[in-house]
């Protein structure tokens, strides 16, 4: 039985995985918060992490919302998930919010990925350092261009993608991050499963058909960029 890059679950539910020291292993259909509240998660943490620094011990919802240009009251209801409850006229205690949020993505774990395909925005991405910060480590690197393999990009080892099966368990990672040409992207997932991958960051612009039990996150870099354009039009049109 197939998925495709949606979850084929019912509304309000997504494929996940519980996940082992090995990485994730038993996968089942859960019940999570709405995806806006989880995206916008990264950007209050962002800003209650700027109130640590600064040496601040409370951060008021109204604060945050401020921050991000949003209502209070959407910050509170998102933040509320996190099990942390804030102080009238307060406002949320700093470490305690910043460790809750980390606790609910999960972030206080050790996640180990490999990204299949060393081209230009692969090395961009085993550069970005929030990954590490935020328990992410990209342990390998796989490709087929043999002017690539052996050499380590941002620190990350390439290796020949025929490699993927045997080097696998050793790398201890269940997660890919794909960035290979989207003509190759079907084929190339379907033999990164087989190796063992159970958990796909998809960064290529094909709709993935992969078996159930399989976790895919597609990642539309255009989106971004089609929203700024249509801005810039708005704004070109006053």
């Amino acid at each position: 039985m197939e998925s495709d890059a949606d979850c084929d679950t019912p509304p309000g539910c997504v494929i996940i995985a519980q996940q082992t020291l090995e990485g994730y292993y038993s996968v089942r259909a859960a019940k999570l918060p709405s995806l806006p509240t989880i995206r916008r998660l990264p950007s209050y943490l962002h800003v209650i992490e700027n109130a640590d620094r600064e040496g601040q011990e409370f951060i008021s919802g109204t604060v945050i919302a401020e921050e991000l240009d949003l209502e209070p009251i959407q910050v509170r209801k998102d933040l509320a998930i996190t099990g942390i409850v804030g102080r009238p006229r307060i406002g949320f205690p700093v470490v305690e919010l910043i460790d809750a949020i980390y606790a609910f993505l999960h972030w206080n774990q050790d996640h180990r990925a490999i990204v299949v395909g060393a081209g230009n925005l692969a090395a961009a991405l085993m550069g970005y350092p929030e990954f590490p910060r935020r328990g992410l480590s990209l342990v390998a690197a796989f490709d087929v261009d043999p002017v690539k393999v052996g050499q380590s990009i941002n620190g990350t080892p390439v290796y020949f993608l025929d490699e993927i099966g045997r080097r696998l368990p050793a790398l201890r990672s269940s997660l890919a991050i794909l960035t290979v040409p989207s003509s190759n992207a079907q084929a190339v997932a379907e033999r990164i499963i087989e190796a063992g991958i159970t958990a796909i960051w998809n960064f290529t612009n094909v709709k993935l058909k992969v078996p159930s039990g399989v976790i895919l996150q597609k990642e539309d870099l255009s989106s971004g960029y089609a929203v700024l354009s249509v801005k810039i039009r708005k704004l070109h049109d006053k």
